[in-house]
């Protein structure tokens, strides 16, 4: 896919053991998430290419990437944050958990996204509420240029009339209630742990057959151990992820801690399903609460009352799950999306782009 529109690239698997770059981190002062992706390789690669070509900008997403950005590069340069990792670090240690971790790379993350913003012509969040934060937290006011630009999403892919039910979904009464994700993500976890744990329970008391499916990539042990327990699947890395969710009768959402806008959402709306979720996850994402999706606070007895009315009007369902796919391909189409990215960069021109 890349070599269908860069001029270059350089992909390196991001190999290297957490606990090597935890020392890394402590040895040189900077946050675990910078020296878990720092690579020798990449950052040669970026160096020898601004060297050889004409680069006139630089795109960089995401704050990890920010370090691989030479100082003394005189175009322009645009740092897509995306959301504010520090603050999803405060709230870690906020929980008691690894405090001091989690304290110490919230801390180092804030004074690198603000190196990030004073070094950028324009620092990009993913929403209104994302940029806000940011700005409440530099040292001092207008030493970043931020924007917002939210995220889109491919409504021919994720469409359902492309999409055949997955076959064992499909093939049980259910009904089926579905979790994506990257699984060893650890808010992505707590939401899956919590259904299980607190939710499930309450959904089969007035559904047996009641079945809850997380899909996504590396499932942390916690989450394996519970594979096989009654109404529970944990299935991984799968091939596609939109089989499960057309075959899902909601997909859920109940994330405790969120920072953006979760794309996890958007795909499930746009495959014009109901979605549950708690405000946290509606972060980000204009859509209205009983039109667009359902949001619950993170209370099992109130989400398990709200789908409960979901399962007893298949025709609500559907009618929410319409309207949600409507709003995907009216707000959230990486054309509008993506519009005002040329003009932040510069862009002179058209062709194939080397990839800095």
């Amino acid at each position: 896919a890349l070599a269908a529109v860069a001029a270059s690239r350089c992909v390196v698997p991001r190999s290297k053991p957490l606990p090597l770059a935890g020392v890394e981190a402590v040895l040189s002062g900077k946050p675990v998430s910078l020296t878990a992706f720092h690579s020798r390789t990449l950052e040669r690669w970026v160096r020898e290419t601004i060297a050889r070509e004409r680069i006139e900008a630089i795109v960089v997403f995401s704050g990890q990437m920010g370090q691989y950005v030479p100082e003394d590069f005189a175009g322009p340069v645009v740092i897509d944050l995306c959301d504010v990792d520090s603050a999803k670090f405060e709230s870690y240690a906020a929980e008691g958990e690894r405090k001091w971790l989690y304290g110490r790379e919230a801390r180092l993350l804030a004074r690198e996204e603000e190196r990030l913003g004073r070094r950028a012509d324009a620092t990009i969040l993913i929403s209104e509420a994302e940029a806000a934060l940011y700005r409440s937290r530099l040292s001092a006011p207008g030493i970043a240029q931020v924007r917002v630009m939210g995220n889109g999403i491919d409504a021919g892919f994720f469409d359902p009339a492309l999409v055949a039910r997955h076959p064992e979904l499909a093939g049980t009464a259910g009904p089926h209630f579905v979790f994506t994700g990257q699984m060893d993500y650890r808010p992505n976890e707590q939401a899956a742990l919590w259904v299980i744990e607190a939710l499930l329970p309450r959904l089969r008391a007035r559904h047996p057959g009641a079945c809850f499916h997380v899909v996504g990539r590396n499932p942390t042990r916690s989450l394996m151990a519970e594979d096989g327990a009654p109404g529970v699947r944990i299935w991984g890395a799968v091939p596609d992820v939109r089989p499960f969710i057309a075959a899902a009768d909601a997909v859920l959402a109940p994330l405790l801690i969120a920072r953006g806008v979760q794309n996890k959402v958007l795909e499930a709306m746009a495959m014009a399903r109901p979605v549950v979720l708690t405000p946290d996850a509606a972060t980000g994402i204009a859509a209205e609460d009983g039109e667009h999706w359902l949001v619950s606070p993170p209370d099992p007895a109130v989400m398990a009352a709200h789908i409960a009315d979901l399962l007893a009007n298949p025709a609500a369902a559907a009618r929410i799950g319409a309207a949600a796919r409507d709003f995907v391909l009216h707000r959230h189409g990486w054309d509008a999306m993506l519009a005002p990215l040329g003009g932040l960069v510069g862009r002179r021109g058209e062709g194939r782009r080397h990839a800095a």
